[in-house]
């Protein structure tokens, strides 16, 4: 396929007894934002220093834009740029002297990276920023500037490792409208998350579980898999509608969402009044009951469920 820029195949990483990676296989076209989800111990750590040459797989292959990684590691560096969960900045460097410092290790042309910063800086609200100390920045403000640092030299794909874990809000959204500006510059990009609502965000994702992919398709293809379907209760306190819930028939699985409960359950018309009864019956005060569609947490939950991997 000519707009596939990454290809992995069979991809495997053991350590000792344990198998952090187990045989993956997928592709990530041009343009692409391609998602790895999973919870802790997932393997989406290993997988992207893999993809990024900081570590060697135990079997598989790597393919980016057309260079084999573990053949050509030096050969691929111009093409990647890899953002690891805690990114190198130089703490006691302003903001212009940390991109200075990334363009001169790619040897970016000064005109080429100051006209890229001058863009990039303004995309994320940090002009005003510039000589200030990248220690002084907080903390969404420094995953802006490591984004910035790992894009200063054009790279075709770019890997980025839980970018906005411990991010404020409205700084995921800017970091996030940056990332859709790369996508429509043909930028491939393969972005690691535990925040299975911002998966939403991305073009494809790969559901992985100890290791090994659960599925891998577009969020709506995912959520279209996702046997039964989905009631979300809200109340003042959630805690008794989850007691009550999850012991009702039919019902597959509950999960405390903010100020209510999604109810996985495996016929929507017939458990939707049952559910009522039984809250009713309780005396617990629901402010809504409706059958709704499932989030990707939801969806990953029941997914687990129903190929028998849950602990």
């Amino acid at each position: 396929m000519a707009d596939v820029v990454v290809e992995a195949r069979g991809l495997s990483k053991r350590f000792g007894a344990l198998t952090a990676v187990d045989r993956l296989d997928f592709t990530v076209r041009r343009g692409e934002i391609f998602g790895l989800v999973g919870p802790d111990g997932a393997g989406k750590t290993t997988t992207m220093r893999m993809l990024a040459s900081v570590m060697l797989p135990d079997d598989g292959q790597i393919e980016i834009d057309g260079i084999d990684v573990l053949r050509h590691p030096e050969r691929t560096k111009q093409h990647v740029s890899y953002m690891p969960q805690r990114f190198g900045l130089y703490e006691d460097l302003t903001v212009d002297e940390n991109i200075r410092f990334y363009a001169d290790l790619f040897e970016v042309p000064p005109q080429v990276w100051r006209s890229r910063a001058d863009a990039m800086l303004t995309a994320s609200d940090m002009t005003t920023f510039r000589a200030r100390l990248a220690g002084q920045l907080s903390g969404g403000m420094k995953q802006k500037l490591g984004l910035i640092c790992a894009l200063v030299h054009t790279p075709g794909v770019l890997l980025l490792d839980e970018p906005t874990t411990g991010v404020d809000p409205v700084s995921r959204r800017e970091f996030w409208e940056i990332l859709y500006g790369l996508r429509g510059e043909g930028v491939a990009m393969v972005i690691s998350t535990a925040y299975l609502d911002e998966a939403e965000r991305c073009d494809r994702l790969a559901l992985l579980h100890r290791g090994a992919m659960v599925h891998c398709d577009t969020p709506a293809g995912l959520k279209a898999r996702m046997p039964g379907a989905m009631i979300e209760i809200m109340a003042a306190d959630p805690r008794p509608l989850w007691e009550i819930v999850r012991t009702l028939p039919g019902v597959k699985e509950v999960l405390l969402v903010g100020t209510g409960v999604h109810a996985h359950v495996d016929d929507a018309d017939r458990r939707l009044p049952e559910i009522e009864q039984a809250i009713g019956a309780a005396g617990v005060a629901a402010s809504r009951i409706a059958r709704v569609s499932p989030s990707i947490e939801d969806l990953f939950v029941a997914l687990l469920e129903l190929n028998g991997k849950r602990d």
